[in-house]
């Protein structure tokens, strides 16, 4: 790069001579050593460099002792365990006629065996840019949804979904797809390791079908919107018994993790960045089956290992090993 951070010119057989920079950042703060990486990328709207930079981020966050489970869904984009909801924004649903309308133009002058002409060539860059525009959309909502909930809470608890055996199903794929829980879910990952918040992602079965209150079997078909429990007479939204039920999956899998006596601290770790995991075998062997044996592989940083601590004084005001009935209210 040159000295002012304006232009740049790659040596490694990229044979694209020297280009222009034009950054939202500042890329004087960064010696050409920081900077390990540099990838050029092609969107429908121009040609963009990704620089990979050696930085750990931290962000201070207050532990206030919040904490919550949420329910990813198509009519909501989330429900969470007090009941409060997040909209679903359906950006694809809401720009699917300039769609169709932009991927007609593409076909009428599409000419099958010939050159393609200029006004072709204008037509399908118009329809990428389209697609460019609902995709940054869907990235920019989920950014903030996620960055929003890990200022907010301690204690993060969701669903882990296969997003990939989900559109199997055809009458809901293109729904499931607009939805982005996957690109959510990343950056509720990431932020939560810049503020120091534990996530905790949790098997989806029986959340809808299990009481919230008693833990009785209530089947529901997907038309089905309100839970209603004829064992104790609990009457709930659908998604709000789901996301309690999370946040009991969670609190059963951090009791877990908190009785256990075992565990290992990374070896030849330096100490800002050392990490605990609790080992499978400190896990009783009659606990084993209610938690996947991927689940103790998530490593905990000893910022988390702090805020584990601060939520253990929690444990009075619980029961994270039934905390099924006091959760009810």
């Amino acid at each position: 790069m040159s000295a002012d951070r304006r232009q740049i010119t790659f040596t490694d057989g990229f044979e694209v001579g020297t280009l222009a920079l034009w950054s939202s950042r500042d890329l004087v703060w960064y010696s050409d050593q920081a900077i390990s990486r540099v990838r050029v990328i092609r969107l429908a709207d121009g040609y963009y460099a990704q620089f990979l930079v050696d930085w750990d981020r931290e962000e201070e966050h207050e532990f206030q002792g919040e904490m919550t489970g949420i329910d990813l869904g198509l009519k909501e984009f989330y429900t969470d365990s007090d009941g409060d909801t997040v909209e679903n924004p359906r950006y694809f649903r809401k720009s699917e006629r300039r769609l169709k309308m932009l991927q007609r133009r593409v076909s009428k002058k599409h000419v099958k065996g010939k050159k393609q002409t200029n006004r072709y060539h204008k037509a399908r860059k118009a329809l990428a840019k389209q697609h460019l525009k609902v995709s940054r959309q869907r990235e920019d909502r989920a950014r903030k949804d996620a960055l929003a909930l890990v200022r907010s809470k301690d204690l993060i608890v969701y669903e882990d979904l296969k997003m990939r055996n989900m559109v199997k199903n055809h009458h809901l794929a293109k729904s499931i797809s607009n939805a982005s829980w996957y690109q959510f879910t990343q950056w509720l990952k990431y932020f939560a390791r810049v503020h120091g918040v534990i996530v905790i992602p949790v098997p989806p079965h029986y959340t809808t079908v299990d009481c919230s209150c008693c833990g009785a079997k209530v089947k529901k078909t997907l038309s089905t919107r309100t839970h209603k429990c004829i064992k104790c007479g609990t009457v709930l939204d659908r998604d709000h018994n789901a996301a309690k039920n999370i946040l009991s999956k969670g609190f059963k899998l951090l009791a877990l993790i908190l009785n256990s006596t075992q565990g290992h601290w990374e070896s030849g770790a330096k100490s800002s960045k050392a990490q605990f995991r609790p080992s499978w075998n400190s896990i009783p062997a009659r606990k084993r089956n209610r938690i996947p044996r991927g689940e103790t592989d998530h490593w905990l940083k000893n910022r988390d290992v702090l805020v584990l601590s601060q939520l253990d004084e929690l444990r009075t005001k619980f029961s994270w090993e039934f905390p099924a009935r006091p959760l009810c209210g």
